[in-house]
């Protein structure tokens, strides 16, 4: 299988804009009395530095990053908007990019007019245009507003018709931005079906998103971008999960420094009640939890963990004043609201005497089984009626990752087992 697209130690430099710096001109250089200097490193921010990579022709390739990391560049590169500083790049045969909303669109012009122009530049003839024009409508489900100024446009049929247009120019390679992030559920699911009819013709096509399940889903193959560097190329699982790993690590860090500043308010008297940094907590205060922590089993304070590790959790809590009636609860969830498991100790059986002071109290999972993902927790400590002393809600999030893939929310310990004739291969490791 021959080659679509080839990158070798592509960097790409931007000129830095700050006080201090200013923008080289020809009156500059001439000035200057030199016109071939090129860019000092400290005037350049490096957008990408030595990426190299192939994808080969009819392959789907993922691109996952944090915002910043080079994935829009990357892709403009790919796309011939961009020249890359030093390296090559070479793409074998026609390209469609969807890579910002509205690129390439006039906005005082009609859809119409704008399908014609943008079929043009992807090398289109206006008969292979006109022939196609009933087809593009009809998927963009755009017709009764073809005559109206692409500037009157919502972002959805921004994306509409720029994918409409794209996939109806017989690319042989489709890159495609987030901007499918933009439209709606019905027409995301109509692209996702033509993105799949599109690879069973044997075309090549590059995703860049930050819906990971999508990259993973979609992807032979993923390249995980940090900075301008290609971090780990490979099998969508492995490298999805390394990418997940360092954000709940980096999650972690600032989970850190965002108690270590709670604290110093604490201590200075500038603590505040009520929703902070996006924390809900309510309760009548006669019980004040005072920080919530996840440990492994070896006691380090963590927030990634693998399916299966013991985990536990820590509430520091204090009595304002001697209660006779508490119970603590734990809940985790999704971050969109999906119970995974709860639990209090009322519940589990244990009958409430006195609490006063300041005390710690650990739930220990010796084998927290949650599918990969992310999750929030929750953490209360209230009267057995329910009537809360202190409830925080999502008072942290973690990140669970696991050596093979599932889906939905429990990720119950088990093995597969075969009679007769099944050989699997081997899967390769990510390069």
């Amino acid at each position: 299988m021959s080659d679509a697209i080839r990158v070798e130690g592509v960097s790409k430099l931007y000129r830095r804009v700050a006080p201090g710096y200013h923008l080289r001109t020809l009156k500059s250089a001439l000035l200057d009395g030199n016109l071939t200097r090129g860019l000092r490193p400290e005037e350049t921010i490096p957008a990408l530095e030595d990426v190299s990579f192939t994808v080969q022709r009819g392959e789907a390739f993922g691109m996952v990053g944090s915002n910043g990391s080079g994935k829009s560049t990357l892709l403009k590169i790919l796309a011939g908007i961009l020249k890359p500083t030093s390296g090559e790049v070479v793409v074998d045969g026609r390209v469609a990019a969807l890579i910002e909303l509205g690129a390439g669109f006039h906005p005082e012009i009609s859809g119409r007019e704008n399908i014609f122009i943008n079929g043009a530049v992807l090398g289109l003839s206006r008969k292979e245009i006109a022939r196609r024009f009933d087809d593009i409508v009809e998927f963009s489900g755009l017709g009764d507003f073809m005559e109206e100024p692409v500037k009157n446009y919502s972002s959805g049929m921004y994306v509409r018709l720029g994918f409409a247009i794209a996939i109806h120019t017989d690319p042989d390679v489709l890159l495609v931005d987030e901007v499918l992030a933009v439209g709606d559920e019905s027409f995301a699911h109509r692209c996702l079906r033509r993105i799949e009819e599109f690879l069973a013709q044997g075309k090549t096509l590059v995703l860049v998103s930050h819906s990971l399940p999508l990259v993973q889903e979609y992807s032979d193959r993923v390249l995980w971008l940090e900075r301008g560097e290609a971090r780990l190329v490979g099998e969508p699982r492995r490298v999805v999960d390394a990418y997940r790993e360092a954000v709940a690590e980096e999650e972690g860090r600032e989970h850190q420094r965002a108690k270590e500043a709670r604290q110093r308010a604490d201590e200075s008297g500038a603590g505040g009640e009520g929703e902070a940094g996006g924390i809900s907590r309510w309760g009548s205060g006669q019980a004040e939890i005072t920080a919530v922590r996840l440990l492994d089993e070896q006691g380090s304070e963590r927030y990634h963990f693998r399916s299966g590790e013991g985990v536990v959790i820590e509430i520091s809590c204090q009595a304002r004043e001697t209660l006779d009636d508490f119970v603590f609860g734990v809940a985790v969830s999704t971050p969109r609201g999906v119970e995974c498991w709860g639990t209090n100790t009322w519940l589990e059986g244990f009958e409430p005497e006195r609490m006063q002071g300041r005390q710690r109290v650990r739930v220990n999972c010796p084998s927290l089984r949650l599918a990969p993902g992310d999750y929030v927790l929750d953490v209360a400590v209230h009267s057995r009626d329910g009537a809360p002393y202190d409830y925080r809600k999502s008072v942290l999030t973690f990140t669970m990752t696991a050596p093979n893939g599932g889906v939905g929310v429990y990720f119950p310990e088990h093995e597969w087992s075969f009679d007769g004739e099944v050989k699997w291969a081997t899967i390769p490791e990510a390069e």
